[in-house]
C-alpha cells in the first residue's frame, strides 16, 4: 500500500528491493556527470547588492542538485544504498575521465578544425579530475553519514535540519578538497582566489540546498509513500568499503 510505511533498521533496509531506487540512482550520477563536465573548471562572476563582484564556480549552479538527490536517498532508502550510488557516480567520473583522456588523445582529422576548441572543453588537466573525483567522494560520503546519523537522533522529525546540516558539512569537506587541489598554484589562481572561490561555493551549494528544501520534502514524501519504507540506519557498518548488508560490529 502507498499509504503504509514499515520502520525498518539499516540492515534490513539494505536488502529491500525498491520500485524507484534505480531511477534515482541513473539522476543522481547523470547530474554529477554533466556538472563536471560543463561548469567545475569555470569561474563566473555577479554583482551583488551591497557585496559588489562576487566570484563563484560555474558549476555549483546544478551540481547541488546531486547533493539534494544524495540527501533524498539517504533519508528514503537508507545509507547502504546511498553508499552504491556514490560508488557508481565515484566509477563513473573515473570512466568520464579516461574517456576524455582517450577520445582528446586521438590525432584529429586534417580538415577538423575543431581540436582546440575540444580539448578546452574536455580536456581537463589530471589535477582537476583528481580533485573532483576525491572531493566527491569524501564530501558525498560525509553528507551521507551525518544525514543518517542525524536522523536517528531527530527520530525521523524536522527533516530540513538534517538535509542543510549534512549539506553544511558535506559540501564544507567538498569545497575544502576540490579547489585547493585542483587550482591552488595554477596560472591566475591565488591563493586568495582559492580560497574565496571555495568559501563562495560552499556557501551557495548551501544556500541551494535550503532554498531546495520544499523540493526535497516533495520527493522525499512521494517516495516514502510509494516505496512504504522509513529506514532508520542504527546497526549500519558505515565503513564507505563495507557490504550493503553488514551490520556494524
Amino acid at each position: 500500500m502507498a499509504g503504509r510505511q514499515d520502520i525498518v533498521g539499516g540492515v534490513e533496509g539494505a536488502r529491500r528491493q525498491f520500485r524507484y531506487f534505480d531511477y534515482v540512482m541513473a539522476a543522481f550520477v547523470t547530474i554529477l556527470l554533466l556538472s563536471n563536465v560543463i561548469g567545475a573548471g569555470k569561474v563566473a562572476v555577479v554583482d551583488l547588492p551591497l557585496l559588489g563582484a562576487w566570484p563563484f564556480g560555474a558549476g555549483v549552479l546544478f551540481f547541488p542538485v546531486s547533493y539534494v538527490l544524495g540527501d533524498v536517498l539517504t533519508e528514503v532508502y537508507g545509507y547502504a544504498h546511498a553508499r552504491r550510488c556514490i560508488w557508481a557516480g565515484f566509477v563513473a567520473l573515473l570512466f568520464m575521465a579516461f574517456m576524455a583522456f582517450v577520445v582528446v588523445a586521438l590525432p584529429p582529422a586534417e580538415n577538423w578544425g575543431n581540436q582546440a576548441a575540444y580539448e578546452a572543453v574536455f580536456g581537463q588537466v589530471p589535477r582537476i579530475v583528481f580533485a573532483s573525483i576525491v572531493a566527491f567522494w569524501a564530501g558525498e560520503f560525509v553528507n551521507a553519514y551525518v544525514l543518517a546519523r542525524m536522523k536517528i537522533w531527530t527520530r525521523g522529525k524536522a527533516l530540513w535540519s538534517r538535509t542543510i546540516g549534512s549539506t553544511v558539512v558535506g559540501q564544507g569537506v567538498d569545497s575544502a578538497l576540490f579547489y585547493p587541489l585542483a587550482f591552488l598554484g595554477a596560472a591566475g589562481w591565488t591563493p586568495d582566489l582559492v580560497i574565496t572561490v571555495a568559501l563562495t561555493q560552499w556557501a551557495l551549494k548551501t544556500g541551494w540546498e535550503a532554498l531546495l528544501t520544499p523540493v526535497t520534502y516533495a520527493v522525499v514524501g512521494f517516495l516514502k509513500r510509494r516505496e512504504g519504507v522509513e529506514v532508520f540506519d542504527e546497526g549500519t557498518d558505515f565503513s564507505p568499503f563495507a557490504h550493503g548488508t553488514r551490520a556494524r560490529g
